[in-house]
């Protein structure tokens, strides 16, 4: 397959870590970038042309696929919103027909808005998840995925003994090992919702399969506080590294109550904080620090946290990111910062090399958009499309070199 337009390049000259644009064309065989000619166009690619744009596809750090039905449940915080819109929600995978339909529902969803690449969050229930799992695997994307770890502080529908859920999560795990595209991930919900012995048993399980770890960390004050009382004011941090849950393959959702001696822990163990920025405002969590995070060396990604996030799109989550540090008074991220970050830098966080980025022998999870602004004109091409992005210029999302889907 060829594709030809306007490219999206990771620009890493002079030591930088943006992005930038040229006109250019992508061959793509077998699922796979096989060469990427700049300056070079094609009279009649098989996608794109003068006026396209070429994307990296989008990559979500941190999205719930159970909960794709509950965006827009507005009103609460977040202990309250789990117990009463979420937990019913995510019952409902007891059923493995309803979690692999309603996964695939979701994977359409994303497709959409140009997301190729997740790290996401299943339920409780084993078949459920497997059934989801396989749903994601089917339909192509490039996917780290959990079966989420619950004992204690939730519904006792929702609820499993520790044993048996490491026993399930190990098996999971081994389900997906053949497919490189999709990997089973350890996945605690989070401190509040498990007993020590789960959480170690989960750091023990983790090392053992050399597996990525999802979890939360430090939402709200609420969540917070309970999750002092339940360890005995042991910092939140310091309970994930007791269990052996803190490293490079570990993405902690939120991160937004840390003080410095919490920063200094995920920057020593190389933990990432996945940032939520559309969900931190619909919840009214708080608004994270990124400033003193980057400060402070520690790893970040960027995600939709669907349902806590009323936003599929990553586009708008990063320009959620901005509004964020523009609120907090720090210096913003700029436009190629945020077109970095929901590409390759989201794919460098979750250890991906092989996505995030047009380059030969990547995965050819790519999109192709037709803006129907005058962006090659304006002051700054990668602000305007930032900020005039709308979905419906995507005219085709393809993981895997796959179209999955295409409009008009």
């Amino acid at each position: 397959m060829l594709i030809a337009g306007t490219l999206l390049l990771p620009d890493d000259r002079a030591g930088g870590s943006g992005v930038r644009l040229a006109t250019g064309s992508v061959l793509a065989r077998d699922g796979l970038i096989v060469a990427v000619r700049e300056g070079v166009t094609a009279d009649k690619p098989d996608l794109g042309g003068d006026d396209a744009l070429i994307l990296p596809g989008f990559i979500d750090a941190h999205v719930h696929l159970p909960q794709f039905d509950s965006i827009g449940a507005d009103g609460m915080d977040l202990l309250q919103w789990l117990d009463r819109v979420i937990y019913p929600a995510e019952a409902r995978w007891a059923d493995p027909d309803f979690a692999g339909a309603m996964a695939l529902r979701a994977c359409r969803q994303l497709a959409s808005f140009g997301t190729t690449g997740i790290a996401a969050y299943l339920t409780v229930h084993h078949e459920g998840s497997l059934a989801a799992a396989r749903a994601v695997e089917s339909f192509g994307l490039r996917s780290i995925l959990g079966q989420t770890l619950t004992d204690r502080e939730a519904p006792q529908e929702l609820t499993r003994p520790p044993l048996q859920l490491l026993a399930e999560t190990e098996a999971f795990l081994d389900s997906f090992r053949g497919n490189p595209r999709i990997q089973g991930a350890v996945t605690p919900r989070f401190a509040l919702a498990c007993t020590p012995e789960l959480l170690a048993g989960a750091g023990a399980l983790a090392r053992r399969k050399g597996a990525a770890v999802q979890t939360h960390l430090a939402e709200t004050e609420a969540e917070c506080r309970r999750v002092e009382e339940l360890f005995n004011g042991t910092p939140y941090t310091d309970i994930y590294e007791r269990a052996g849950l803190l490293g490079e393959r570990t993405i902690l959702g939120h991160g937004i109550w840390l003080d410095a001696v919490q920063r200094a822990t995920l920057a020593r163990t190389r933990s990432v904080i996945a940032h939520c920025p559309t969900a931190n405002t619909f919840l009214r969590a708080g608004s994270m620090d990124r400033a003193a995070l980057r400060r402070d060396g520690v790893r970040l990604a960027l995600g939709s946290d669907v349902a806590g996030g009323p936003d599929r799109s990553m586009v708008r989550v990063a320009r959620a990111m901005i509004e964020t540090a523009k609120a907090r008074g720090d210096t913003p991220p700029t436009a190629a910062d945020c077109w970095r970050q929901i590409t390759t830098g989201n794919a460098d966080a979750l250890g991906w090399a092989d996505t995030g980025r047009i380059a030969p022998r990547a995965w050819a999870d790519l999109i192709v958009a037709a803006p129907d602004v005058p962006w090659r004109d304006a002051p700054d091409p990668l602000a305007c499309l930032l900020y005039a992005w709308d979905d419906r210029w995507i005219t085709a999302t393809l993981p895997a070199g796959k179209i999955v889907h295409q409009s008009a």
